[in-house]
């Protein structure tokens, strides 16, 4: 691992990003330009003092999921991500696989979403990004262990997860993660990834095994779906679904009518939602 190479790195990526280039707001005025070391360390998810050590040159050595969250947090290209795990010592991710890694791009975009829920996800279900109102409405799917952070996973094997939905919507929404799931298995025979999912959920859930038998295949359309929510009420949101195709990645945008009933309970959801999210919420998840 190159302590001083990582350490400049880390400086130079961090001085040439505004905080406006990460959804925060700039605040008093700087005395330096880019973002400050806390500022870095929360949008990485980790602690000010194990950035600054890396920033210093005597950090420990980061795991591959902490240079994964320090790429996304300094909006690193891909070529910018590899260079990032060369300099630990770590073999970069294959790009021809589902990659955990945000292009600026897909992030700059969710940054500038502030008044609708949207996420970003693999397109086997897994939760990369999320913002302030797609936490309101579904919880805060990144706070949660990696592999409690699929959708499918766990809609299908945690019984919390269909909380945020209307019971009589639950046998579509099961019909719709299976018939995905089966799409993007078929289209990517290689990847291990998507198999070993069909696989676990196969063995764990009666319901999948049943459904996946069906042999229906769909992907992922823009639909219009019913979430509930403990503060607010019933929300019916038009559901957007942009695809990056070069990381199978999916922008999960939810939107309400103007003028609905919907769009005046998630305008309420954007002020009492972000205060203090309830308990009831936040293991909830989207679609």
């Amino acid at each position: 691992m190159n302590r001083a190479e990582l350490a400049d790195f880390l400086r130079r990526g961090r001085a040439r990003l505004d905080p406006s280039d990460v959804g925060l707001t700039p605040g008093a005025r700087r005395r330096t330009p880019g973002l400050r070391r806390e500022e870095v360390a929360q949008l990485a998810g980790m602690s000010v003092d194990y950035y600054t050590r890396l920033e210093q040159s005597r950090g420990p050595h980061p795991s591959r999921q902490m240079l994964t969250a320090l790429a996304r947090a300094l909006r690193l290209t891909d070529d910018e991500r590899d260079h990032l795990f060369h300099l630990t010592g770590e073999e970069p991710p294959r790009r021809e696989a589902t990659s955990a890694h945000l292009g600026p791009g897909l992030l700059l975009v969710l940054d500038r979403l502030h008044d609708t829920p949207a996420q970003v996800l693999t397109d086997c279900g897994d939760v990369l990004a999320q913002n302030a109102m797609a936490r309101a409405l579904g919880g805060d799917a990144l706070a949660r262990p990696p592999r409690e952070r699929n959708l499918i996973r766990r809609f299908f094997l945690d019984p919390t997860a269909r909380d945020l939905f209307p019971p009589e919507d639950l046998p579509d929404h099961a019909r719709a993660h299976v018939s995905n799931l089966r799409a993007v298995t078929a289209a990517r025979p290689d990847d291990p990834e998507p198999a070993a999912l069909v696989a676990e959920l196969r063995s764990s859930s009666e319901e999948f095994a049943r459904l996946w038998d069906e042999h229906e295949v769909a992907l992922r359309r823009s639909s219009t779906k019913r979430f509930r929510h403990p503060l607010v009420g019933l929300l019916e949101l038009d559901c957007e679904i942009l695809l990056s195709h070069e990381h199978h990645h999916l922008l999960i945008v939810h939107t309400a009518r103007p003028g609905s009933e919907s769009y005046e309970r998630l305008r309420l959801l954007r002020v009492v939602g972000l205060q203090d999210m309830s308990p009831s919420v936040s293991g909830a998840g989207q679609d």
